[in-house]
């Protein structure tokens, strides 16, 4: 009798568990769209309808890295061979913009839609299992970390290798590794120099961080732009828009914004043009 008590007790404890847990995860079928988020913590990719992107059109003062992206992107695309690539320079200079944008330009012109999974900078450790979620499909596929870099300690730039070179199996011809970085070597020289120094062999204890960045094919490189090229791009947003203002006081507007921010750069030119939208009532779409 106490048996069959204690086991209906335990069958309620296990339907209400049950009722109370969350569904396990359906794994995503990378046919149903173009972009996805990888989620690290339940091991799926997010679809992602609207994708936050400018027109390409509209990246002014980076047009030789807008035309080696699209070339080597283009290329993947069409199923050809194509470098993994690191896009390194100064913040807002529209490393990450380039990106998105010359996957959906790409996309446009082909039937052969690629596929962009971006993966945020703490998940990299789990790399191995993204590529073993996407292993099955056919489709081509970009793999996108933006501002990545490693500091002191971190030794989840190994997890990368796995897709860079791919180990004894080789890697995926249909996958491709983009990151965006302010850092040129994805350490902070001051950590590089720093290692190198207490090390019993310097460059046997650097080299394989230091060497990391040296596994992408391409390095494009952004740096900060002139007073010239600051307006060329404010410009162009605001003819895009169609913002009612003159040249002069729109140039007059923008150059007292970046005073204000301490810096000239796409960023900075595209969030004086929200303000000056807001305040002429228009919208950006």
């Amino acid at each position: 009798m106490e048996n069959d008590k204690l086991l209906k007790t335990l069958e309620r404890i296990a339907d209400t568990l049950e009722r109370i847990s969350p569904p396990k995860p359906t794994p995503t079928n990378l046919e149903v769209g173009d972009a996805f988020v990888w989620n690290a913590d339940n091991e799926t990719l997010e679809l992602i309808i609207n994708v936050s992107k400018i027109q390409i059109q509209l990246l002014k003062g980076i047009e030789l890295q807008q035309k080696e992206l699209l070339k080597n992107t283009r290329q993947f695309a069409s199923g050809f061979p194509a470098n993994n690539i690191l896009l390194w320079g100064a913040r807002g200079t529209g490393k990450s913009s380039l990106v998105k944008a010359a996957h959906s330009q790409v996309n446009d012109e082909s039937d052969f839609k690629l596929v962009l999974i971006e993966i945020h900078r703490e998940d990299i450790q789990t790399l191995p299992k993204l590529l073993r979620v996407i292993s099955l499909s056919r489709r081509r596929i970009i793999i996108f970390c933006d501002d990545l870099s490693f500091d002191g300690g971190d030794n989840s730039y190994k997890s990368l290798k796995t897709i860079l070179d791919g180990g004894l199996q080789g890697k995926p011809e249909n996958i491709l590794f983009y990151a965006t970085s302010n850092r040129r070597h994805l350490m902070a020289r001051d950590m590089i120099e720093n290692e190198s120094s207490t090390a019993i062999n310097p460059n046997e204890s650097i080299e394989e961080k230091v060497s990391l960045s040296d596994r992408f094919g391409l390095w494009l490189g952004f740096h900060n732009i002139d007073q010239d090229t600051y307006f060329n791009i404010v410009g162009t947003y605001a003819e895009y828009y169609k913002l009612d203002i003159a040249q002069e006081t729109l140039k007059t507007e923008a150059n007292e914004w970046a005073v204000t921010r301490g810096a000239r750069s796409g960023r900075v030119a595209w969030q004086f043009i929200q303000n000056l939208a807001g305040r002429l009532g228009k919208t950006l779409s």
